[in-house]
C-alpha cells in the first residue's frame, strides 16, 4: 500500500511538559516517575469524574488500592531517558473527554505517593 509522505507522521521529541495527554497516553517525564514511583513498573490509577482528576499510585501502596478501589496499570517505557507512558484509552472512551495531545496540570503529593493529574 502507497502513502502519500505528506500524510505520513512525522517522529516527535518527547513532550515539554512533565506531564502530558498524547495518543490517549499519559506521558510522564523520567525525573517526576522517579519521585513519585520510584523504581515499580506498575502502578495504581483510578479516575473521579467530578473533579475531572485522575490519581495515580505506586504498585506496592495496598492502602490506595483498597480505599479507591483503583485498577493496575504499567508502566510502559518510552525511551532511554526513563520517560513512562501509561495506556488511557478506555478512561477517556468511558467518560467522553478530551483526548487532543496537550500539556496536563498535575500535583505530585511526596508525602502520600500520589499523583493526581487534572484531565
Amino acid at each position: 500500500m502507497f502513502i502519500p509522505p505528506s500524510h505520513i507522521k512525522q517522529a516527535t521529541e518527547r513532550p515539554t511538559s512533565q506531564v502530558a495527554l498524547k495518543s490517549s497516553h499519559l506521558y510522564l517525564a523520567a525525573e517526576l516517575v522517579s519521585k513519585a514511583f520510584g523504581e515499580d513498573k506498575n502502578v495504581y490509577v483510578i479516575y473521579y469524574p467530578e473533579p475531572r482528576t485522575l490519581m495515580i499510585a505506586p504498585a506496592t501502596d495496598e492502602t490506595f488500592k483498597t480505599i479507591h478501589k483503583a485498577e493496575q496499570q504499567i508502566l510502559k517505557d518510552r525511551n532511554l531517558r526513563g520517560d513512562k507512558t501509561i495506556a488511557l484509552h478506555t478512561i477517556l472512551i468511558d467518560h467522553q473527554l478530551n483526548n487532543s495531545d496537550r500539556a496536563l496540570e498535575y500535583e505530585l503529593q511526596p508525602a502520600l505517593g500520589i499523583l493526581k493529574v487534572n484531565l
